[in-house]
This record gives C-alpha cells, structure tokens and sequence, in this order.
C-alpha cells in the first residue's frame, strides 16, 4: 500500500515519479482511490485545462507537443494527458505519446501521460477526470488533454475541458463534417493545421462559413476563432496560444469558467455514484427477479419501466438488509 499522504507531498513538489503513481492508483481503481480524492480536493482547481480533438492524422499530437513547448516558453508547469486506444491483449495504451514527444521528456516542468481508454467511449478514457485533477494538484498550471482520434462521436472532451480545440487538416474530409452535427459544434477554438497543404485556405473559409450559419450570437457571446498552423514547424502556434488565452479571459470575465468547472464536478459525481449503484447492485443478468419479470413483460403482463422499478425496488431493498 502507498502513503497518499507522501505521494501527494512529493506530486506537489514535481516528482514525476509521484505523479505517476498516483495517475496508476486512479487507473488501477486502488482502494486508496477515496484517500487519494480527499488528499487532492484542495489542491485543486487552479489549472487550465485545454482539450484537443479531431479526426485520426490531423496533428493531434504534433500540435500538442508544439503548445507544451509554447507554454513552456512562457513558464508555465505543462501536463498532458494523451488518450491512446486500448490494445486488445494487455488493456495499456496501443500508441503510447510520450513517444511521440521525447523532446520534452527530460524537461522536469512537463508531465506526460498516455492512458488506454479501456473501452471507453467518446475520446476519453473513465479515469480521465481523477487523472487531471492529480495533474492539477501537482502544480501544472496547463494541462492539455488529447483525445484518441475516433471522429464526429468524440465529444465528451467539451464536458472535460475549460476550453476545447477542434483541429482540422486540408483535403482530410472535414470540410464535409463541418456541415454535420457532432464534433464540430463543440470547439472554442478552431485549428486548421498544416496550412502549409493546398486547400488550408478553403478548409478555413469553409469552416467560418458553417460556423457562421449556427445559432446567432448576442453581443459580447465569444465567437470561436480559426487559427491556422504548421505544428510541425511550429508555425502559428503562439496565435494559437493567443487564442486559447483570450478565451480564458472571456470565461472568466463571463462566469462561463466557473460554470463549466462546475458542470464538470457534477458530471464527475454522477459518473462515480451510478458506478458505486452498480457495484452495489451486481450483476442483475441471470437474477431470478430479472428472469421472472422479464417473462412478464414479453408475455405482456408488464409494461418494462414498471418492471424497472419493481426490480430497483427489489435489489434497494435487499442491499439495505
């Protein structure tokens, strides 16, 4: 068993060691998973959290990498989460980003983690909320969250981030998504990024198009900006850092920071109560209960939300003794 009392102390002093452990204890579902939650809460709260998403091949990872320096030049204590699909075999992260961003491993003021998504839907994987806020009572003051890669049906990151980044690439298919309902409707920022492709000036016209075409803003509403990059070369990246810090600004003069923030506590409480109902419950599949009301409601002597009832009313009460 860990001291979370130490691990936190020394996550707190930059010890990435630290950091890992406790990011491996959220992971791992620890039984000192509680002990650790209660040591981090006030801790918390005092990092940006950035999410960056997007359909496979468009730069997610370059463009990360290319912020964490950015912000690095600023001062700034970096963490990235990058959000890997799950290997088949082994559950771990198939992709690994710290690979893919070795130029800031050795630098003590940036923490890397790739983490599995475990067959998680929607770009993030069911730890993701714990893992950020580790990373924020660790002192980083940026904490950039990469999502897998899955297309349109990746949009859980809005509810996980302060502000969200959409990137897009010329001649890659987005300008046919822009038109569609899902992930491009949920961006703060927009990135068309390597612009230095034919066609990155159509894919942004195209883009403020669609997005002039959405619901109509009031005055002093933010209207999402369309930056343009060459992550690779790291080309307009400070725009875009510019960019993610004038929404900062604006959520906080607007309120809208703390709404989210609290938006996404709430999504966080309701996600670890349904679980713990769940745990509690077991598993119905194979309940005599389940087996006898299901015959019911086939042989149509029960309507099914009736019988939802009767069984939670059931399991409720068994589970109190």
């Amino acid at each position: 068993m860990s001291d979370v009392a130490t691990l936190v102390e020394q996550a707190r002093a930059g010890r990435p060691r630290a950091v890992a452990r406790l990011i491996s204890l959220v992971e791992g579902a620890s039984p000192q998973l509680r002990e650790v939650m209660a040591a981090l809460a006030p801790l918390t709260g005092n990092a940006y959290v950035v999410g960056l998403t997007g359909s496979p091949g468009v730069g997610k990872s370059t463009s990360t990498s290319a912020l964490v320096s950015a912000y690095r030049k600023l001062g700034r204590r970096v963490g990235v989460l990058a959000v890997d699909p799950s290997s088949p075999f082994s559950g771990g992260a198939l992709l690994g980003d710290r690979v893919r961003m070795q130029e800031h491993a050795t630098d003590p003021e940036v923490f890397i983690r790739s983490m599995a998504t475990r067959g998680h839907l929607g770009g993030l994987a069911w730890s993701a909320p714990q893992a950020i806020r580790v990373l924020d009572a660790a002192g980083c003051e940026v904490v950039l969250v990469e999502t897998v890669g899955v297309g349109q049906s990746e949009v859980e990151i809005a509810a996980q981030a302060d502000t969200t980044v959409v990137l897009l690439a010329p001649g890659m298919g987005d300008g046919i998504q822009a038109a569609k309902a899902g992930i491009l409707e949920i961006g703060d920022v927009y990135v068309v990024n390597k612009a230095d492709r034919d066609g990155a000036d159509a894919t942004a016209r195209e883009l403020n198009h669609m997005l002039g075409l959405g619901e109509a803003r009031s005055a002093g509403d933010w209207r999402p900006p369309i930056v343009k990059t060459v992550a690779a070369r790291g080309e307009g990246v400070d725009e875009l850092v510019e960019a993610l810090e004038k929404h900062r600004l604006w959520m906080d003069e607007h309120g809208e920071l703390a709404l989210r923030r609290r938006r996404r506590a709430a999504q966080e409480v309701e996600t670890i109560a349904v679980t713990a109902l769940r745990q509690r419950f077991g598993d119905l599949r194979g309940d005599r209960r389940l087996d006898a009301l299901a015959g019911r409601v086939a042989a149509g002597r029960l309507d099914p939300y009736a019988a939802a009832d009767e069984l939670v009313a059931g399991v409720t009460t068994a589970a109190g003794g």
